[in-house]
């Protein structure tokens, strides 16, 4: 993968280096030393993206060594070192990227020094400018850099986010009518011979909870679709509850449903949750509760909406958190995304599964 980079960084290397031994010529320069210290200048380029700290040490060197005997290559020699100062400000911390500019501008007032004979500094303070030009630009351009890879990592995570949101909505809605459906079905065999109405009743319920499975279905992959437009209503929520209730006593489980507060308005997102924790829970009831009775507590006084589902047919959950339930956990991480929590507590003769949310915001 390092091959390209190393590919490209000899090439502009090699140009560099033939350009500035050229413009040296071209300047009257034909001492052989001072030609291989402005090819030097620009040579060490081809390993800029490996070890720019040390590919700026040998061109400084180099153009330096060209004052010491008393050849004033600044024009040739100089792009070298500007491309040097811009990768080590790209690829390297500030502090070192300071450490090397002052040190430029150390030996390029040096060399002015030394080649200068009417002592005048304008020359070496535009070099100066120019050198500090290149860093600046080094430094914008990591920067940029580093925003591009925190974007980069937000956007996955946003993704990831919206993957578990979609894990957690397909297990809840199938995991919720499948249980009705199959708890109406055994219903209607077993009564079939014996109770015609209420298998009647039962088949009934097993078709309004497979539509309602498909049309839930089909607004959950309608999302996905890029560009279009769904014809679907809303996502459940909250005001879906008593219908959520009155299919679950269909199933066979007595159910109260009690609202505190005056309902309002909700958050896309946190009207969402509640509904599908409710949901899930109260199919938990249906799957594993045996002869057991129900009750929603629905609150809405304060800034956190609080829904409590008890359970009064099974045993608490575990304590401890490593032998949480796959389903309160479940619970836990979506409710964990709009800034809720979830915990189950245990009752009289069952558990709690209460659901605190905060109703200010719609989640990350």
């Amino acid at each position: 993968m390092r091959s390209q980079p190393i590919a490209v960084d000899a090439l502009l290397a090699t140009v560099v280096a033939g350009l500035s031994t050229t413009t040296a010529v071209t300047r009257g320069v034909s001492d052989p030393a001072a030609l291989v210290l402005v090819g030097l200048t620009a040579a060490p380029l081809a390993l800029r993206q490996r070890a720019p700290v040390a590919t700026m040490g040998v061109a400084l060197g180099a153009l330096g060594a060209c004052a010491v005997i008393g050849e004033d290559l600044a024009a040739a020699g100089g792009f070298g070192v500007l491309v040097a100062m811009f990768t080590v400000a790209t690829l390297r911390p500030r502090p070192v990227a300071a450490a090397v500019f002052a040190a430029t501008t150390l030996v390029v007032w040096a060399a002015h020094l030394r080649l200068s004979a009417d002592g005048t500094w304008s020359a070496a303070a535009l070099s100066t400018v120019v050198v500090l030009t290149a860093w600046v630009l080094g430094e914008s351009t990591r920067s940029w850099g580093d925003r591009v890879r925190r974007l980069a990592a937000r956007s996955a995570r946003a993704t990831l986010d919206r993957r578990l949101r979609l894990a957690h909505e397909l297990h809840d809605l199938v995991a919720h009518h499948m249980s009705v459906v199959t708890l109406q079905a055994g219903v209607a065999h077993y009564v079939l011979d014996s109770d015609l109405d209420t298998a009647r009743r039962a088949i009934a319920t097993v078709g309004d909870t497979g539509r309602e499975a498909l049309t839930e279905l089909r607004r959950l992959f309608d999302v996905l679709r890029v560009g279009e437009r769904g014809e679907l209503g809303p996502n459940p929520g909250l005001t879906d509850l008593g219908c959520l209730v009155d299919r679950v006593r269909l199933a066979g489980v007595p159910v109260d449903l009690e609202v505190r507060g005056e309902a309002r308005p909700l958050p896309a997102g946190t009207d969402l949750c509640a509904y599908r924790v409710a949901q899930e829970s109260l199919t938990n009831i249906l799957k594993h509760a045996g002869r057991a009775t129900a009750r929603v507590t629905l609150d809405y006084r304060g800034d956190v909406l609080t829904l409590g589902i008890v359970n009064t047919g099974g045993p608490p959950p575990p304590p401890r958190p490593d032998h949480t339930p796959d389903g309160i956990r479940a619970m836990r991480e979506r409710a964990e995304l709009y800034g809720g929590t979830v915990t189950a507590e245990p009752v009289d003769g069952g558990f709690a599964v209460v659901l605190r949310l905060p109703t200010a915001r719609s989640g990350r």
